[in-house]
């Protein structure tokens, strides 16, 4: 299974019924086609649309309904739009549920950086650290590792995207929790093994007896 739709099945399983919840670009918006017809979630795009819907079939994306990357998505009915201050407004009241960000790095001790140093040629922070700051629950949706290298750090190297640390980190290799503020490893993916996942991760992982299988 490619690990992209790994990662986004298994955060699909973390959403309830009700939830308003923000999916950033990348791999999280991947999240929205594998929540259960029978889940009511509400999906908001942070440039001002709560109700989105899966990524549009070929030829079915309208131009004006995209997600706050430029990409194409699809409204459900009954959905709203307004403009980003609203949005924000939600954002940062504490309103949003679960927010689902990608991920650069991802320390320890649970604490995000997805984002670069400004003047170099790549996204800046944009809406994560209000989103990280504001959201009741923070999970971040990334591959566990880049070109060999662990993206689950000791300390991240990169600029923090808030002082706040995540909740839950679900990458193509295992889920990974913060039990009192320290790594910890709740689930492995399908076919890896835990000491594959303790070979690919810089940070040290507390790990239980029993590490279940993800459920897909």
């Amino acid at each position: 299974m490619d690990p992209q739709i790994i990662i986004a099945r298994r955060v699909a399983k973390e959403l309830r019924s009700g939830n308003l919840v923000n999916l950033g670009i990348g791999i999280p918006t991947l999240v929205a086609n594998y929540v259960p017809s029978d889940l009511k979630v509400f999906f908001q795009s942070e440039n001002g649309l709560i109700g989105t819907g899966p990524i549009p079939e070929q030829g079915m994306a309208h131009p004006t309904l995209t997600d706050a990357g430029g990409r194409p998505i699809s409204a459900l009915p009954g959905a709203s739009t307004f403009d980003s201050a609203m949005s924000f407004g939600l954002i940062r009241g504490g309103h949003v549920d679960v927010t689902v960000l990608g991920g650069l790095q991802v320390d320890a001790h649970g604490h995000l950086a997805n984002w670069m140093i400004p003047g170099k040629m790549v996204p800046g922070m944009g809406g994560a650290m209000d989103l990280v700051s504001g959201a009741k629950r923070v999970i971040v949706a990334m591959q566990h590792a880049a070109k060999g290298k662990s993206k689950i750090v000791a300390k991240c190297s990169l600029p923090l995207t808030s002082a706040r640390p995540v909740d839950l980190v679900v990458t193509d290799m295992a889920v990974i929790g913060f039990p009192g503020g320290k790594a910890a490893l709740l689930e492995t993916a399908p076919g890896i093994s835990v000491g594959e996942v303790v070979a690919l991760t810089e940070a040290e992982l507390a790990i239980p007896d029993n590490v279940p299988e993800m459920r897909l």
